[in-house]
C-alpha cells in the first residue's frame, strides 16, 4: 500500500543539494550563516553534495513556502538549471509548506528534522535505537502523509467524487502508521523495561556518562578512558547508541557511558522517542560534559547541551567540563590577539554549577592524566556518599 521513499544511500554516486535558510528578528545573518554550516556538515554526513546556499531576511517564515516569492522564483530557477534533486531547509517546515514546495519546485524536500532523522536511521544498530528512530520518522510523517507518499497525490480525485480514491487512499495509510506507531511504542515499552532492568543490576557502582554536542570527541575520549574499541568518527551523530564499559583507574572502578550528541533544533519526537537512551545520562552520578573547544560557536554548544539536560532532568549532577582540542586552539589562536587564554576561558566558568573543568586533547592524549585524577576524585566521593555499603 505505502510507498515511502527510500533515503539516502552513500554507496552511490552523491546527489547535489540546496541549502535554504532565513535570517529574521531572533537570527542574525552570520547565525545563519553558521547554521548553515552545520547543515552543509548534516548533508555530507548523508553523502550529499551542496552546491549552493540561498539565505532570506524575513521578518518570520513565510507561511505558505517559508521563503518569500521573489526569493523562490529564484530557488526554482537555479534548480532547474543545474538539475539538483534536493532542496533542504534549515527549519522544520510545516506540512503545507512541505506541500506547495514540491508542488513548486518539483524535487524532494528535506528540512533539518527529516535529515537528522535520516542520519539517526543510517547510524542506528541495535534494536533499541532502530525502533526509537523508527518510531520518531513515523510521528514525524503521519502529519505529513501526502507529502511522503507521491503515487497518492496522482490517484486523488480519480472517482470524481470529494476527496476521491486517493483521499481514501490516504486514510487508509494513516490508520495503518497509526497502528504501527502503537506497535512500536509497545516493542519499545519492553525494550525499556529490560534497559531498566539492566541499568538496576549496575548498582554499587558509580556511572558516569559523556554528554555533550555532536561531533565534540566524546568517542575518542572513550576509547582513551577505557582502552577499548569504540567507534569514532568525524561526522555529525557517529553514536547513536550508548555504549557502556567498566574502568577502573587506580582500582577504582565506575561505569562510562557514551550517548547521543545533542545538536540544535534537534526534532522533539526524537527527544521523545530517545528518552530510554538518555536514562544513561539521567540516572548518571557524573556527568563528563565534553566542548569543542575550537568550534567558533562552542558557548552556544554548551548551551544547547545544557538546555538538553534541563529538557530530561538531568542538569543536576556533578559536571566535570573538558575542554577538547586545546591543541588546536592554541595553533588556532596563535596570531589572534583577541582571542581568549586558556586562562580566561576557565575563569569565564569558575563557580559555575560546581563544574570542575580540565582542557585535553583526546587525540593527542594531552592532559588526559589530570582528567583520570579529576575523575577518580569525584568517583570516590560519590562512591562514598551514595554507595557506602559497597566496598571499592
Amino acid at each position: 500500500m505505502m510507498e515511502q521513499e527510500s533515503g539516502f544511500s552513500t554507496h552511490k554516486e552523491a546527489d547535489t543539494a540546496v541549502l535554504v535558510g532565513l535570517s529574521h528578528r531572533q537570527q542574525s545573518q552570520e547565525k545563519t550563516i553558521e547554521y548553515l554550516d552545520e547543515l552543509d556538515f548534516l548533508a555530507r554526513t548523508v553523502g550529499l553534495e551542496v552546491k549552493f546556499r540561498f539565505t532570506q531576511k524575513l521578518e518570520k517564515p513565510d507561511i505558505r513556502t517559508y521563503i518569500g516569492k521573489g526569493k523562490l522564483v529564484d530557488l526554482k530557477a537555479y534548480i532547474q538549471e543545474h538539475s539538483v534533486p534536493v532542496v533542504i531547509f534549515d527549519d522544520e517546515l510545516s506540512p503545507s509548506q512541505l506541500r506547495n514546495l514540491e508542488r513548486e519546485l518539483n524535487c524532494k524536500i528535506y528540512d533539518r528534522s527529516l535529515l537528522i532523522l535520516d542520519i539517526f536511521s543510517l547510524r542506528a544498530q541495535t534494536a533499541q535505537s532502530r525502533t526509537q528512530i523508527e518510531l520518531a520518522r513515523l510521528q514525524y510523517l503521519l502529519p505529513r502523509l501526502t507529502n511522503m507518499w507521491t503515487h497518492l497525490e496522482r490517484q486523488r480525485g480519480g472517482t470524481g467524487t470529494r476527496g476521491g480514491a486517493g483521499e481514501k487512499e490516504i486514510e487508509t495509510d494513516r490508520r495503518i502508521i497509526r497502528d504501527q506507531i502503537s506497535l512500536l511504542k509497545k516493542r519499545l515499552e519492553k525494550i525499556n523495561k529490560q534497559s531498566e532492568t539492566q541499568r538496576k543490576s549496575r548498582e554499587g557502582i558509580v556511572r558516569v556518562a559523556l554528554v555533550g554536542y555532536t561531533n565534540v570527541g566524546k568517542s575518542t575520549l572513550m576509547q582513551r578512558l577505557s582502552k577499548s574499541d569504540v567507534f569514532a568518527e568525524n561526522k555529525l551523530f557517529a553514536t547513536v547508541d550508548s555504549t557502556v564499559r567498566k574502568v577502573v583507574l587506580n582500582e577504582i572502578p565506575f561505569l562510562l557511558t557514551d550517548t547521543v550528541g545533542f545538536i540544535r533544533k534537534l526534532p522533539h519526537g526524537l527527544i521523545e522517542s530517545f528518552k530510554s537512551t538518555l536514562d544513561e545520562v539521567r540516572e548518571a552520578d557524573i556527568l563528563l560534559h565534553v566542548v569543542d573547544l575550537p568550534h567558533p560557536a562552542f558557548e552556544e554548544h554548551m548551551q544547547v547541551v545544557q538546555s538538553t539536560l534541563t529538557e530530561i532532568k538531568a542538569s543536576d549532577k556533578i559536571i566535570i567540563l573538558v575542554f577538547n582540542k586545546v591543541d588546536v586552539y592554541l595553533k588556532n589562536i596563535q596570531d589572534d590577539p583577541d582571542a581568549l587564554s586558556l586562562q580566561e576561558i576557565d575563569k569565564m566558568y569558575t563557580g559555575k554549577d560546581n563544574s570542575s573543568r580540565v582542557f585535553i586533547s583526546a587525540t593527542e592524549n594531552l592532559n588526559l592524566d589530570k582528567l583520570r585524577a579529576t575523575l577518580i576524585e569525584k568517583v570516590t566521593t560519590v562512591h562514598c556518599n551514595i554507595y557506602p555499603n559497597y566496598l571499592l
